[in-house]
């Protein structure tokens, strides 16, 4: 039984689918049966968190800030060197995370936009194969939820105007040098989570799946940013802070604003980031984001414990992963819906029975493998339409073509993004030393290439100085998916999900829509925005009869 000793070090610890897949899984057979000498199924716990960077998980970014738990599983298992979200904002990269499926295969095109309720997922799979499975904290992947403000910015997108949407990134402190449960709702799902493990899991004869979701190390809400808030606060106690070393709290560069990209100038002002911020405001919103990242990490410390003590930690696979990344000030925003790497860059380290100790493994993977994996570890057939591969063979250093019918693991990953804050479609191909971003329809934006190897940082596009380097990726990324098509389509849905909300509205609609987040700008000139809107829709409205 390994010893988890190192984790009470400086923390609390111490005191405290669609029936096609149904199908293709083979919902009507029983498990894979275990060959001679095949172990038991393992246990599986599965812990995300929201917005955390994954470069804090490996050399250099782990100096910045203090994680023992993020260490340990490091020393005792893998961590993953190029994990990537599927969609850089929380319901569309949950979804691809709960069907295996890339965004635009599922239609998750923004928080308002995920699965359906009754989608099928992995946990389903794994309990009608006979896991007992629970669930904890925060889910986030079906239809229907998060604010109007954050439904209605991500469909007027293409509106030809610029409103901030967002409450200006600050930080707070709060409590004092002794107080670590900051983030109380995430503490008492912990809470459920461990006494959950102690009375019940302990005591099963069949394996378990459990999964624990935490808001941290999201930003708190702002309540002066108006409707339904926005969450630009980024909030700790003195005890978390002191976990950061501000010394390493690195300032990032910023182009100017004439210089940017136009998609990140629109970007930044959506997020209120194209004002003057002192080099003190930036170190401190990266230094209090980073406490908030320790917080987190002694939430998974306290799982790690629980399975330590009942004796469940060496029959059980630990994964930590998040839905994306935070900017925290980098390319002068915050929060995600960016492919740039503090937004698109996951944290994922496994470690558990079997699999191999101290290991970092640099292939490019993303969260719809999540999936596969899930069905591998509890040994039922993996569908073959899924986008994701599974990481056991690369957990256990076994050739990809041995355990998959499918072949070889590919060397890209996809992201993709259709919501708010970002005026058009934005799709990421990674491969190799390259990221490539590409807009729209493929035409009518500037693409973006980046040598992440030369330049991490990702401040000088190179897509004008290697032209031959972009048409063969675009070549790629074409075969994976026809993104001037799915452009299109989410334009279309946009308009046609405006369109109906406004007719659901009636004569309240001037002043429902003045007054979301974007109020303080709205109210100066309602007229004019009510009017591009108006253009926008075109001659859509009178074809209805909207007035």
């Amino acid at each position: 039984m390994r010893d988890c000793g190192p984790l009470r070090d400086g923390g609390p610890l111490g005191i405290a689918g669609v029936a096609l897949l149904l199908m293709a899984a083979g919902t009507g057979a029983r498990p894979r049966p275990a060959a001679p000498g095949d172990q038991p199924r393992s246990n599986v716990v599965l812990v995300a968190c929201d917005s955390l960077d994954g470069r804090l998980t490996f050399l250099p970014g782990n100096h910045t800030v203090d994680l023992p738990s993020i260490n340990f599983m490091k020393r005792h298992g893998t961590v993953f060197l190029n994990a990537y979200t599927n969609s850089p904002i929380c319901c569309p990269s949950r979804a691809a995370m709960w069907s295996g499926l890339f965004t635009h295969i599922t239609e998750s095109w923004n928080n308002f936009k995920g699965l359906n309720p009754d989608y099928v997922t992995w946990m389903d799979l794994m309990e009608k194969h006979g896991y007992h499975t629970q669930k904890f904290g925060k889910l986030d992947f079906t239809s229907g939820h998060h604010s109007v403000s954050n439904r209605v910015e991500a469909w007027t997108r293409d509106v030809n105007f610029l409103l901030r949407q967002e409450g200006r990134p600050m930080v707070k402190l709060t409590g004092h040098r002794k107080q670590f449960r900051v983030m109380e709702k995430d503490w008492q799902n912990v809470d459920k989570a461990v006494n959950w493990i102690k009375e019940e899991a302990v005591n099963f004869t069949q394996p378990f799946i459990l999964y624990l979701g935490l808001n941290l190390p999201h930003p708190y809400p702002s309540p002066y940013a108006g409707e339904n808030f926005g969450s630009s606060t980024f909030l700790t106690s003195p005890y978390w802070l002191e976990k950061v070393n501000y010394e390493a709290v690195k300032i990032p560069k910023w182009s100017s604003l004439s210089e940017m990209h136009p998609v990140d100038y629109y970007t930044s002002y959506t997020k209120n980031c194209t004002g003057e911020f002192t080099k003190e405001e930036v170190r401190n919103i990266r230094a209090f984001y980073y406490a908030m990242c320790a917080e987190t990490d002694a939430m998974l410390g306290e799982i790690i414990s629980a399975l330590r003590d009942t004796g469940l930690l060496g029959k059980t696979i630990v994964i930590f992963t998040a839905d994306h990344g935070e900017l925290a000030m980098e390319h002068r925003q915050f929060y995600k819906m960016s492919m740039y790497e503090g937004s698109s860059h996951v944290p994922l380290l496994v470690m558990g029975p079997g699999l191999r100790e101290q290991q970092q493994i640099p292939n490019v993977v993303s969260l719809v493998d999540i999936y596969p994996t899930m069905l591998d570890i509890a040994r039922i057939p993996v569908p073959q339409n899924l986008s994701g591969y599974s990481l056991i063979p690369l957990l256990r250093e076994k050739a990809e073509s041995e355990e998959s019918p499918r072949g070889a693991r590919p060397s890209w990953v996809l992201s993709e993004f259709h919501g708010c804050n970002v005026n058009s479609s934005v799709y990421m191909l990674r491969t190799g030393k390259w990221k490539y971003i590409t807009y729209s329809d493929g035409s009518s934006v500037l693409p973006q290439l980046f040598d992440l190897t030369a330049d991490p940082d990702e401040l000088t596009n190179l897509a004008i100085k290697f032209p031959v380097t972009v048409h063969s990726l675009d070549k790629i990324l074409r075969s994976i998916v026809n993104y001037p098509k799915v452009s299109s389509s989410v334009h279309e849905y946009n308009k046609q999900q405006f369109i109906s909300w406004k007719q659901s509205l009636g004569q309240n609609y001037s002043s429902v829509i003045a007054n979301l987040r974007w109020h303080q700008d709205w109210l100066k000139d309602p007229k004019k925005y009510e009017n591009a809107i108006d253009k926008w829709l075109g001659d859509v409205d009178a074809l209805l009869g909207i007035h």
